[in-house]
């Protein structure tokens, strides 16, 4: 896997990953920014909940789950000193669909966290604590 980050100006960056798709990142003004994307630590956030969301839905689906939706909404917390990592962020995901098990989605979600999703197990292993809940909404 490879990519490439680009400075353009100020705190602004253009990243492209090997597959050829790029995202602009930038910083805050008060940090030489211009806010016209999000910020490293926000794009690490997402990538976690986009990883996750990923196996979440795969696993849902090869089971003839009928989901219709599926949110991943993100809070972290970041160590007040530098360097400021995150300490610990909770997943929460809300599941729509038509007759959802609830044992199928907890099932989903576990195995999304303790064995396929390699952002979140690689977050672990470095120490954030990472925790996971869900909601169920029929569709």
């Amino acid at each position: 896997m490879k990519a490439s980050v680009k400075w353009t100006d100020g705190r602004q960056f253009v990243a492209e990953s090997g597959s050829g798709h790029s995202v602009v990142i930038d910083g805050p003004p008060d940090h030489g920014g211009r806010n016209t994307g999000p910020r490293p630590m926000e794009m690490l956030l997402m990538g976690l909940g986009a990883c996750t969301s990923f196996d979440v839905l795969e696993i849902l689906e090869k089971s003839r789950a009928p989901v219709s939706d599926c949110v991943a909404s993100l809070e972290a917390e970041r160590a007040d000193e530098v360097p400021s990592v995150f300490t610990k962020i909770h997943v929460h995901f809300t599941v729509t669909g038509k007759g959802l098990k609830e044992k199928q989605v907890q099932r989903a979600v576990e195995l999304s966290a303790e064995k396929y999703c390699s952002a979140s197990i690689m977050l672990v292993k470095g120490g954030v604590e990472v925790t996971h809940s869900f909601t169920i909404v029929e569709a």
